[in-house]
């Protein structure tokens, strides 16, 4: 499948918003909050989820897509979708960042988790829940 930039909006969208929402809400409580109240920290690790699903879909999406168009099958090895996490975590955090303070081990652990637990997803169950997503450019929603 060759995903198209449709098809990569509305898959971290969707994800985001169901898997990453979902884990964020679990794991919030658990992280190390240095004092903060817990409606805060809410509130900080449900704007990084936001963050993530606005900045990778504006900037980092485009760019992805237009770097896979240099390649043959136009599509990134699985390993290479879990690497860009990097990329995203960094320009999350500086975004992050301009909203208040974060705890750095707090940040750390709730978007590299989330980012694996997405990404797992991806590769896996995705593709037995949305058996024509391969055929529709990665599609979650065939309009």
């Amino acid at each position: 499948m060759t995903p198209t930039i449709i098809g990569r909006w509305q898959t971290r969208i969707a994800l985001l918003a169901t898997v990453g929402l979902a884990w964020t809400l679990l794991l919030t409580p658990l992280l190390p909050r240095d004092g903060a109240a817990l409606a805060d920290t809410y509130q900080l690790t449900l704007l990084a989820l936001a963050i993530t699903a606005i900045v990778g879909a504006v900037v980092w999406d485009p760019i992805y897509h237009a770097l896979q168009q240099f390649r043959w099958e136009k599509d990134w090895p699985s390993l290479f979708a879990l690497l860009v996490g990097a990329n995203e975590g960094v320009t999350t955090w500086f975004v992050l960042r301009q909203f208040g303070a974060v705890p750095p081990w707090s940040f750390v652990a709730l978007f590299a988790t989330t980012w694996l637990l997405v990404w797992f997803v991806v590769i896996g169950p995705i593709r037995i829940v949305l058996l024509r997503r391969r055929f529709t450019g990665g599609r979650v929603l065939d309009a």
